[in-house]
């Protein structure tokens, strides 16, 4: 399995022919630019600029050798605004700071004038933070973009009834997507591999095409079952209709190459979506989602060119829409946010329909793409992260860690307002792009063991679902506030509830940094002094945790039966008392940790 690892990780560079084809805006530098050491690290702060999708910060000992700061995500570097936590510098250091708008991802401008910043030593005194939440405050609605969609292994595992470490693979997926439905809200389900040749949806007898959706149709049916709808991805290619079935991806061999017959393909997709109309009613499908491909910007996904896949969007656009000119269709499903200027631009010259705009990132929130849509005439396109996560690297012990549902904390209260979903990739360990899962904790995407016990991930979730509808202003003072530190603060008819979480999106801490460990007061000027207060923890050896929690009992590759339940009484995160000083209580938040504090009146 790490033979096939480092495989995968050499073969998902940005392809060779990606070339800017685009005019970009030379975007000016932001103004206002600060930064402020606090101990262990540096907080960036600047003024946003109008046409920037994010930003890069520099840092350097002096401006001829700034560098582009790297919080070793493995992704992109870029960030969608302000501020910028720097906890990879040398405590004690003087740095250069200084920031360059991003007008599109593979390029960023100038930067601006530099500033000085130096982190403080830790000097075994832990800093503190204050937030005033202000609870009487008339409120805003509180987004919530975890909600539309998240990512699935190909839905053909719903129907699978072989094993994975003793479990059965299609059951436990389905009871994963249910889990996902059920307690925390998710609409829809985004997943590869449709055409894949599992489903049996394309072969050609004598050269002649036929279609067969019966095993679309046991998918679907389930899923709907459920209570989900799915984004059809359309992809990969029937072995019948590619013109290289050599090409593949995966360990189970979807085909990347493009159809030998743009003709046939635009038949099949047109046939698929006519077919979906008839068996489910055009009021069920116009709820739909149609995504060409997924992530043609890296060769390891098409095998063709730009311009072949620009070919095959405009071919399937015009298959969903001339069954029903109301069926939303989009693209480019994009790693690492590229491409998304190119189709615009293409589709604007072209007519073909963009409806929403699909695009992919890990390791920071996902950029501002608005800008992008506004340049190009297409401003009322959805934008929908059809995949988004802490890591794109297939067994990565982060993706088991605490540090990972920190993030997605991040993440999603970054993207809120200003995205129509961020589906977090993906619901459950069942996942076999590279192989089945070689051991429980393997570092797996899932938000969900195999075993179906939630993951910090899966729990953040809950967190996040546990905020009220109404958002509340949040005030921030003190080392790290508003930035190291952060809140979401909401109220609904009789409770206050406000998620706090302290992270650096620097991945290299992921285990934690004792000089980020922050004493953090929570102020409800206002609110009766009578309210109880509870507390319910995120944290590392806390209950979710199952990392420590299977080192504790020794839990080896798989778990044993007594194991099993010894992990699921350990994976319910706890609910505490919190002492109130009148309007004030403080908790003390190491990185990575989150605490949701709730407030009610007594009774």
């Amino acid at each position: 399995m790490s033979n096939a690892k480092a495989d995968w990780d050499e073969r998902i560079a940005i392809r060779s022919d990606e070339t800017r084809a685009v005019p970009l805006p030379d975007l000016d530098p932001p103004a206002s630019v600060t930064a402020v050491g606090g101990v262990g690290q540096v907080t960036v702060d600047w003024s946003p600029v109008p046409g920037a999708v994010g930003y890069v910060i520099l840092r350097g000992p002096d401006d001829s050798s700034l560098e582009p700061v790297d919080h070793h995500s493995g992704d992109l570097l870029s960030v969608p605004g302000p501020p910028y936590v720097d906890t990879t510098c040398t405590a004690g250091t003087t740095y250069r700071y200084a920031v360059a708008s991003v007008p599109e991802v593979t390029v960023h401008g100038r930067p601006g004038a530099s500033v000085e910043a130096t982190p403080l030593v830790d000097n075994g005194n832990v800093p503190a933070v204050r937030l005033t939440v202000d609870a009487l405050a008339e409120g805003t609605e509180l987004h919530r973009p975890w909600v539309p969609m998240v990512g699935s292994e190909r839905l053909s595992q719903l129907l699978c009834e072989e094993s994975s470490g003793g479990r059965e693979i299609g059951a436990e997926l389905e009871q994963a997507l249910r889990r996902m439905h059920d307690e925390l809200g998710v609409r829809t389900v985004r997943a590869h591999a449709i055409f894949h040749d599992d489903t049996r949806v394309y072969r050609e007898v004598d050269g002649v095409p036929q279609y067969d959706f019966e095993v679309v149709d046991a998918i679907y049916d389930k899923l709907l079952g459920i209570g989900l709808r799915p984004v059809v991805e359309l992809g990969f290619m029937p072995r019948d209709l590619a013109s290289d079935p050599a090409r593949t991806v995966f360990e189970y061999g979807a085909i990347i190459s493009p159809p030998k017959s743009y003709e046939r393909w635009h038949d099949l997709v047109r046939a698929l979506v006519a077919h979906l109309v008839e068996r489910y009613g055009p009021d069920e499908v116009l709820g739909w989602d149609f995504e060409v491909w997924n992530e043609a910007n890296l060769e390891v996904f098409w095998s063709g060119s730009k311009a072949e896949w620009m070919h095959l969007y405009d071919v399937s656009a015009a298959a969903v829409k001339s069954v029903d000119e109301r069926l939303a269709v989009g693209g480019p499903s994009s790693a690492a946010a590229g491409w998304v200027d190119d189709l615009l631009a293409h589709a604007a010259s072209t007519g073909s329909p963009v409806d929403f705009v699909t695009t992919h990132t890990y390791g920071s929130p996902p950029l501002d793409v608005q800008a992008s849509l506004d340049r190009h005439g297409f401003g009322r396109a959805r934008i929908l992260w059809t995949e988004w996560g802490v890591t794109p690297r297939h067994f990565n012990p982060i993706n088991d860690s605490v540090f990972s549902g920190v993030f997605l904390l991040r993440g999603m209260r970054s993207a809120a307002g200003r995205v129509d979903a961020l589906a977090y990739w993906v619901a459950s360990d069942h996942f076999e792009e590279l192989g089945r899962p070689p051991r429980w904790l393997h570092g797996g995407f899932g938000l969900q063991t195999i075993g179906g016990l939630a993951k910090p991930r899966f729990h953040a979730m809950s967190l996040l679902s546990r905020l009220g509808p109404a958002e509340l202003p949040v005030a921030f003072e003190g080392d790290g506030g508003g930035g190291l530190v952060e809140a979401w603060a909401s109220r609904d008819r009789d409770r206050i509830a406000v998620l706090v979480w302290n992270l650096t999106l620097d991945q290299s801490k992921s285990g934690g940094a004792a000089e980020l460990t922050r004493d953090v007061t929570l102020s409800f000027p206002g609110v009766d002094p009578a309210w109880r207060a509870t507390a319910t923890w995120l944290a590392p050896g806390t209950p979710g945790d199952l990392v420590t929690a299977a080192a504790a009992i020794g839990v080896g590759d798989w778990p044993t039966e007594e194991q099993w339940a010894e992990l699921a009484a350990h994976n319910e995160l706890q609910v505490t008392p919190v002492e109130r000083d009148g309007a004030d209580l403080t908790v003390t938040l190491r990185m990575p940790s989150a605490v949701l504090v709730e407030l009610r009146p007594p009774g």
